[in-house]
Order: C-alpha cells, then structure tokens, then sequence
C-alpha cells in the first residue's frame, strides 16, 4: 500500500468516529403557527418518570428496530407523546447531530405540525405542553453555567495499565449549560442546547 492509496482512504472522511456504536436518539422541534406567529411546542416530562422528571423538552426518544430513519424516529415518538397523526406532520429538515455524550448522539429534526390537529398528550410520558414565541426566542441570549465533573478514581478501570496510575493528572470535564426561562417554564440541557443551535440558524443564515 503506497501513501497516494492510503490519502484515498482518508480523503473527505466525513463521519463522526464512534458514531456507528453510540446510542441514537431523535429528537423533533415542532413549529406551529399560532395567530399569524410561528412558536415552539415543548413538553413538560410526567413527574414520575424515573429520568428527567418535569424538564422541558422536545417530542423524541430511541431509534428502535420498526424505525426506516432517525426521521421515522422523530415522527413516530411525536405522535405517541403528543396523541396527533403522522399525517399532521410535515419534516421540513434536520439539523446538526448533538453529541451528547461519547455514546448518546441525538439527532435533531425540524418540522410543521398542523395548528388544527388537536393534541393528545400520552399522560405517561407528558405533563402538559406549552409554546414559546419564535420572535421572542431570537431576542434571547441564553444564561450560560457550567458544571465541572471529575473522574472516579474507585471505578472499575484499569489504572494499572497507564503511566502514573490513579494519579494520572486526568483533566476534569466542565460542560456549559445554556438555560432559557419563559413565562415560568425552564428550559435548559440537551433540549436548550438544540434550541439555541435553532435560533442561532435562525438569526445567522438569512436566505429570504
């Protein structure tokens, strides 16, 4: 093998290492048009879910194995959560993939749901539902605080096996969380940093 093949192998190598492993979620953004404005539908999450009890969120969840696409995903979990028909739903695009964690990639989709179709939020997942105005969201600049997480050094890895052991100079991860607050509604994590991503396209990739 000479250095021209090995540079075709690697040449506009446009996927994201660890991907084909990771965990897929979908995620759906649903917009609707609410006397002559676009908004932003959100569920507030069932308090006794076991995970995320009462946080903000979009309609979404796991890829399973009857889903064609992570689009398939994004519909399908729509209609269950918000009780509406797929046919209420127009995808109009997809954003960017958020790399949750190193093994949770979440795939972000935008669409129209029919102002019409009355929702039917499925009880067992879903509190209620509420919207925030587009024209509002795009004035917002997010409050941003970060959270610092360290490594267990008691964890089952093999420390041993590294220069220096469990005092390894391991760098803590600091993540910053963007949080909105809207009519007494917070918003913040995984679902606020797809949103600021939303807006951010909005307010930076004029087209019209």
């Amino acid at each position: 093998m000479d250095i021209k093949s090995i540079m075709r192998r690697i040449e506009n190598d446009g996927s994201i290492i660890g991907e084909d492993t990771a965990k897929k979620s979908a995620v759906f953004l649903p917009l609707i048009l609410k006397d002559n404005t676009w908004s932003i539908l959100l569920e507030v999450r069932a308090a006794h879910l076991k995970r995320q009890p009462g946080d903000s969120c979009f309609p979404g969840g796991r890829s399973e194995k009857i889903d064609g696409s992570m689009r398939e995903t994004a519909v399908r979990e729509t209609c269950e959560e918000l009780g509406i028909r797929k046919e209420a739903i127009n995808v109009i695009g997809q954003m960017g993939t958020c790399i949750a964690t190193s093994d949770l990639f979440i795939y972000p989709f935008v669409g129209v749901v029919d102002a019409s179709e009355p929702l039917n939020p499925n009880s067992e997942e879903v509190q209620e539902t509420f919207t925030i105005p587009l024209p509002w969201l795009m004035k917002q600049i997010p409050e941003k605080h970060a959270l610092t997480f360290s490594v267990d050094r008691n964890a089952d890895f093999p420390f041993e096996r590294i220069v220096s052991g469990k005092n390894y100079a391991f760098r803590n991860l600091q993540i910053t969380e963007p949080f909105y607050e809207y009519k007494g509604k917070t918003i913040w994590g995984l679902t606020a940093r797809i949103l600021e991503h939303f807006v951010f396209l909005m307010n930076h990739r004029m087209f019209d």
